[in-house]
């Protein structure tokens, strides 16, 4: 009859090799795996707002070129970035992108773990928790926002022609009285601190439409916050089209932007 025994050498090495799996599996559930970014305890990073479940960019979209070796370079505003490796970031005090497309916003979204903004999500960040027409209110203001004595750079630079051609020309928000700088305008921030949502560029949403309007123009297509544009396909752009990014609450890591 076979004896069944254990050495007590053999019973240490396996409480060891237990002890070592749990703690391996402790640290994992605090940390996170070595190639999943940490998401800290806030719902949303600083450089976003958060409006119900979601979190929204508190400016609009500027790009960042990302290089083989991984290094980031600001990218032009004023031309498209069609075939480039880039990624949208939220900053103040930046020219943000125009000349982008519904296609080229969602690929740039994407790429720093974000997506285009939802339609109703856009609208309540612009409209704030009091649901104003304009981010700072129900009746339009002269010069709250980056819609008022703008100079169209069509008029200026092409006699008013209005091509491919003319409205992808890299000078056109480099004239006076056209393009700001995001957050140029303290003024034009909602309540919940969403800025320029109104007016300097329209930004894509997710539905395919542009909305916000831009410089020259926040109430053809209607008044401020409702303004939206859907006449041109999703892989339409000119110097008139920005965006920029939404994102689920916490699935954004804390120091993205």
């Amino acid at each position: 009859m076979a004896t069944n025994h254990t050495s007590s050498r053999g019973r240490t090495s396996r409480t060891a090799g237990i002890l070592a799996a749990v703690a391996v599996m402790g640290l994992t559930a605090c940390f996170g795996r070595p190639d999943t970014p940490r998401l800290g305890n806030g719902a949303c990073p600083s450089s976003m707002a958060h409006i119900g479940t979601s979190c929204v960019d508190k400016y609009e979209a500027s790009l960042v070129e990302i290089h083989n070796d991984g290094s980031e370079v600001p990218f032009s505003p004023y031309t498209a970035p069609n075939g480039h490796n880039v990624r949208a970031v939220s900053s103040k005090g930046v020219v943000p992108q125009a000349h982008i497309s519904m296609v080229e916003a969602k690929r740039a979204c994407e790429a720093s773990r974000k997506r285009l903004c939802h339609a109703q999500e856009w609208k309540a960040a612009c409209k704030g928790p009091e649901s104003t027409r304009y981010p700072y209110g129900n009746a339009r203001v002269a010069g709250a926002c980056v819609d008022t004595n703008r100079r169209s750079p069509m008029n200026v630079l092409h006699n008013g022609e209005r091509s491919n051609r003319t409205l992808n020309d890299p000078l056109a928000n480099q004239q006076d009285r056209t393009l700001e700088q995001t957050g140029a305008i303290q003024s034009c921030k909602s309540g919940y601190g969403v800025h320029d949502m109104v007016g300097n560029v329209h930004e894509w949403t997710d539905d395919g439409s542009f909305r916000g309007g831009y410089y020259l123009d926040t109430k053809l297509n209607g008044e401020g916050c409702d303004y939206r544009t859907t006449a041109h396909a999703r892989d339409y752009y000119d110097y008139s089209t920005g965006f920029r990014c939404c994102a689920d609450e916490r699935s954004v890591p804390d120091d993205l932007k």
